[in-house]
């Protein structure tokens, strides 16, 4: 199999030091104590970077698993749970509720925008009897950022505890997890992160924890259930077999990050996000969404007469390149753009747009200009 580049919004490009990482000698972490050590000072160093002193665990499996182990570790049968929606992955959560019990109230919005804060607001003075909420931070299908800054205080003033799904968001938008009081906080390493998939990151507040504690029932899963690392560290050991090899990868991405500086990768995602979106409307084509864009990824209407499907597999075929569509609905109508992590680098950039460019153009749009030089002289204005 041919190896191809991608710029989907996920999973990333991993920088050589992290691929190394991954072939080094381990031991076997079911009986090396020294491991257990290690593995929770890669937590530790997650949570730093997540603006967290709350326990942050890695489980192993896709950012999915983060989102399904909160949700499985909360959730009681009758439990009401608050699903804020105005995306795939928000509308998503009702599933993982359900399996487990609870009883998923939707609140929907309009998917081309941010969930609007007062809205929330004025529906909790009516109905705010929830044993948590979930909302996603950045839904990748759209790309639209919803303000965590925002929203989980506010739900927290009614004592409804919080889950957020920041798998798409962390490292190219803050989090700050303790500060926005966010109760259960899940992340994922092939995003931002510039990892290998193969680990979910989940930090857990006080609260949280208590929630857990005082359940009446037991936990209705072993693998997706966040108790099991109870009291790990003190114990020397861990629930089931880590994936060493992953843990030693996504600890050399988290220096990598903290040796260009949070702020600085934060800078670079939203100069990279603006310039492509600007160059996106100045060659002629349309962002799906009105505002609250995330920094990580750009969502592109594609004309109908051509179809985001179409221009996927012609830019795959032709170009050797993975590019994504979206999902559900969006499949043919939206083209996304993955400036995350590693891919988010003017010359990485400039390498896909070029193509897509040129893509579409063999399909008859013709753009005004070019869609690359119009990326760079957007970055130079910025």
């Amino acid at each position: 199999m041919r190896f191809k580049p991608n710029y989907a919004p996920g999973p990333t490009e991993v920088r050589e030091n992290v691929r190394l990482a991954r072939t080094k000698r381990t031991n076997n972490t079911d009986f090396d104590r020294e491991f257990v050590h290690y593995y929770h000072e890669v937590c530790q160093k997650m949570g730093q970077i997540m603006g967290t002193k709350n326990d942050v665990l890695l489980l192993a499996g896709e950012g999915i698993l983060a989102l399904e182990a909160a949700c499985a570790s909360l959730t009681e049968p009758g439990d009401r749970v608050l699903v804020l929606d105005n995306g795939i992955y928000g509308e998503g959560f009702k599933d993982f509720v359900s399996i487990y019990g609870g009883e998923p109230v939707v609140l929907s919005f309009d998917h081309h925008k941010g969930i609007p804060v007062e809205e929330v607001r004025e529906y909790l003075k009516m109905d705010h009897d929830f044993k948590y909420a979930t909302f996603v931070h950045c839904d990748t299908p759209t790309s639209v950022l919803n303000a965590a800054t925002e929203l989980s205080p506010l739900l927290k003033e009614y004592g409804i505890l919080t889950v957020v799904d920041s798998v798409a968001g962390m490292v190219g938008e803050p989090i700050a997890v303790d500060q926005n009081q966010i109760d259960i906080c899940c992340g994922g390493t092939q995003k931002a992160i510039s990892a290998p998939v193969g680990l979910a990151i989940v930090s857990i507040s006080e609260d949280a924890k208590k929630a857990m504690d005082n359940r009446k029932t037991p936990i209705t899963s072993f693998y997706a259930n966040l108790q099991i690392f109870k009291g790990y560290a003190e114990k020397e050991y861990l629930p089931y077999t880590m994936p060493a090899s992953d843990v030693e990868a996504l600890d050399v991405a988290l220096d990598n990050i903290l040796e260009e500086g949070q702020e600085a990768v934060y800078k670079r995602h939203d100069k990279i996000a603006s310039a492509v979106r600007k160059s996106v409307q100045a060659y002629g084509l349309t962002l799906f969404l009105e505002s609250e864009r995330s920094n990580t990824v750009t969502a592109i209407v594609i004309p109908e007469e051509i179809g985001a499907l179409r221009l996927q597999e012609h830019i795959s075929e032709t170009y050797n390149l993975l590019i994504a569509t979206s999902l559900a609905q969006y499949a043919d109508v939206i083209l996304r753009i993955g400036h995350m992590g590693e891919n988010a680098f003017v010359d990485k950039v400039v390498f896909v747009l070029t193509i897509i460019d040129n893509g579409l153009r063999d399909l008859g749009f013709k753009g005004n200009g070019n869609l690359a030089q119009l990326f760079l002289d957007a970055y130079k204005e910025k």
